[in-house]
């Protein structure tokens, strides 16, 4: 496979779009534990550390998934299942993202190194957990919660109430859109015998259980945005409010043909768009 080739399918296999979900939170997290944009090269390795991180987690999860990615139709075209990839190459990038990682957080601090190998398993792990909990939405939230409290980590080295009460805000809201994208595969999930929400409970008691969350999400946003202080976060808040109903009004039972744009449009807008304007705050006050 020509070197343009291969980065075009490791992007697709990893989905490095989104990316623009958690590393926005991370960032923010940073920001706040410095009082302030934290030095070049701790950014660099937080930066790497994530990515590393989501590449491994990405990489692995596709590979657990393989088989029921060529069994249902909307997955079926994905690299691997289609056959563009091999396994061999889905393993070096869980390999070489797990080396990220470690080399990152044996750079920042030896806090951030003992903890990666947990932080690891734990993503790694979410690949699993919908074989046997309906809570493995949660499950995925927690493991993009980790960002947060790891940037938090990175520039301090100790842990505080803000980067875990910015996680568990972080982890309600990647579980809400999570249950939501998951209502396109009830069918297949109930089928095969896979633990989603919408599987176990039905679209609506779902969609029900995905506004909870959002609700519970917004308001540790706005807990985070009292223990940090600055208009920025409460800005950033408003525009989450404002996102998070949106994307409830474009989802519903029977009406997924919007999917993609409360999905990805609404939520990767939403993390960006908190850290822009909590970054805005940061430099008028600099």
């Amino acid at each position: 496979m020509r070197p343009a080739a291969a980065a075009r399918e490791a992007a697709d296999l990893v989905k490095f779009a989104h990316t623009v979900f958690a590393l926005p939170f991370a960032l923010i997290s940073a920001i706040a534990a410095a009082g302030g944009v934290p030095r070049g090269e701790v950014l660099g390795w937080i930066v790497l550390a994530m990515a590393g991180a989501r590449t491994a987690a990405m990489a692995f999860n596709r590979l657990a998934d393989h088989a029921s990615d060529a069994a249902n139709p909307r997955t079926s075209g994905r690299g691997l299942p289609a056959g563009r990839v091999g396994r061999g190459f889905a393993w070096a990038l869980v390999v070489s993202g797990a080396g990220a990682l470690l080399v990152a957080a044996w750079r920042l601090n030896p806090l951030c190194l003992a903890l990666a190998p947990i932080a690891l398993a734990w993503v790694l792990g979410y690949s699993y957990s919908k074989r046997f909990t309906p809570l493995s939405h949660l499950w995925l939230g927690a493991g993009l919660a980790i960002a947060p409290v790891g940037a938090w980590l990175a520039v301090r080295g100790s842990f505080a109430v803000p980067p875990l009460v910015l996680a568990a805000a972080v982890t309600a809201w990647v579980a809400g859109f999570d249950v939501l994208y998951s209502l396109q595969d009830e069918a297949f999930d109930r089928s095969a015998g896979l633990f989603s929400l919408p599987a176990r409970i039905g679209a609506a008691r779902a969609i029900v259980a995905a506004r909870a969350l959002h609700g519970t999400a917004a308001l540790g946003f706005a807990a985070f945005a009292a223990l940090i202080g600055g208009w920025g976060l409460w800005a950033g808040l408003a525009a989450a409010v404002a996102l998070l109903a949106c994307q409830h009004a474009l989802v519903g039972p029977g009406r997924l043909e919007r999917l993609n744009t409360a999905f990805f449009t609404a939520n990767g807008a939403l993390s960006v768009l908190m850290l822009a304007l909590y970054f805005l705050d940061i430099m008028a006050r600099a």
